[in-house]
């Protein structure tokens, strides 16, 4: 590789003994569903015993910071009260930060009010699949807890003119929003939002402008795992999907996304590592 990808570096101290540092190597980041409707764990992790066997599990695997959510966002999701939201991902959380008291976790949740629980059950990262533009009090909460937040592209309608630059000028309005409401420039995060408000073209050819996300000049997760884009391209049940997964996280990586989002924690680890030895190198 000639030109190697530029990663920002975040270091963020929790003030409860969890730490996070960004830009020395690629960040795992374990998924944990308190949902009955997932597409690849739905109803799983329901039962708090459940979900924190899977907590310590995927930190024994490797594991950076955990992402806990009480909604499916599969296509097609039935959408939650705040109400059963909060009782599935509060008592959860609460257990989770007792069983492994180091260990970041982000609120996978497009509520500001489900956020703001959350964090003050000991979450300390806000991961919104609607960028901010979901809620109008969620850019708001993020200010005002001072925490990272993770800003998703997502739309109503596949309605591009043109994806690419789409997407970018998306993004860059909901860090606007971001900005607007006072979260300070290093609490902000992207994701391009595999998957969302996209077809399976669109995917693919987003995939292959990653860089292009990165050079807006934020830190940038990708969610790819398990997702439909890779089950069509390569025509396997979900349980299969770990290789295809894993080789969207190698070229993000090579593209400059710091943070991969997955279920499969152990064998995504590995392939991050490798790819790691190659582009981190100095």
């Amino acid at each position: 590789m000639n030109q190697r990808p530029v990663f920002y570096k975040r270091e963020y101290d929790f003030g409860d003994g969890a730490t996070l540092a960004l830009g020395n190597r690629t960040l795992i980041m374990g998924i944990l569903n308190a949902t009955p409707d997932s597409f690849s764990d739905g109803g799983r992790y329901m039962n708090i015993e459940a979900a924190v066997a899977h907590a310590e599990a995927m930190a024994l695997a490797g594991a950076d910071m955990l992402d806990i959510g009480g909604e499916s966002t599969r296509p097609g999701f039935e959408p939650v009260s705040l109400e059963e939201e909060l009782r599935r991902i509060v008592p959860v959380i609460r257990a989770v930060r007792q069983a492994l008291p180091h260990m970041p976790i982000s609120i996978d949740t497009y509520k500001a009010e489900t956020a703001r629980q959350a964090l003050e059950a000991g979450a300390h990262i806000i991961n919104d699949i609607w960028g901010l533009k979901g809620d109008p009090n969620m850019a708001p909460v993020a200010a005002e807890y001072g925490c990272p937040v993770i800003i998703s592209h997502n739309r109503h309608a596949k309605d591009y003119n043109d994806l690419v630059p789409d997407v970018l000028a998306d993004l860059i309005g909901s860090v606007r929003l971001a900005q607007a409401a006072g979260v300070e420039e290093d609490q902000i995060w992207l994701d391009p939002g595999i998957g969302f408000a996209k077809t399976h073209e669109d995917n693919l050819e987003l995939m292959g402008h990653l860089s292009e996300v990165a050079g807006l000049g934020y830190p940038v997760l990708l969610g790819t795992s398990r997702k439909r884009f890779i089950k069509q391209t390569l025509n396997l049940p979900v349980e299969e999907l770990v290789e295809g997964t894993a080789a969207t996280v190698v070229l993000g990586i090579a593209q400059g996304c710091q943070v991969m989002r997955v279920h499969d924690v152990g064998a995504i680890k590995r392939a991050a590592l490798m790819a790691d030895a190659i582009v981190y190198r100095d």
